[in-house]
């Protein structure tokens, strides 16, 4: 089922973890600067795979976890762009 209008990643830290604990001792804990999380928590840049490894062992849960909360949100902004009609290449069986 497709989520409508998914949340970015750093969205969901920002009503979960940062109404408890400042970016700044969050970056510190997460052993990443300050202005990186930041752009993430203010959805200037995606969550990495490394990123999302360290959230994972901070919070508990999964880097898959937090990969797919990008994958769903770039995926969902991705789709409604304007883009050329794109041909479907169809492959015969022989030469």
């Amino acid at each position: 089922m497709k989520m409508h209008n998914p949340p970015h990643p750093g969205s969901v830290l920002q009503d979960t973890v940062l109404r408890g604990i400042t970016v700044t001792e969050f970056a510190e804990r997460l052993s990443v600067s300050r202005v990186a999380l930041s752009r993430v928590v203010n959805g200037r840049v995606a969550v990495s795979a490394e990123l999302a490894i360290r959230l994972a062992a901070a919070l508990g849960g999964s880097a898959e976890t937090w990969m797919r909360m990008q994958v769903a949100y770039d995926l969902w902004h991705a789709q409604r762009k304007n883009r050329p009609k794109i041909h479907r290449i169809e492959f015969g069986l022989g030469v």
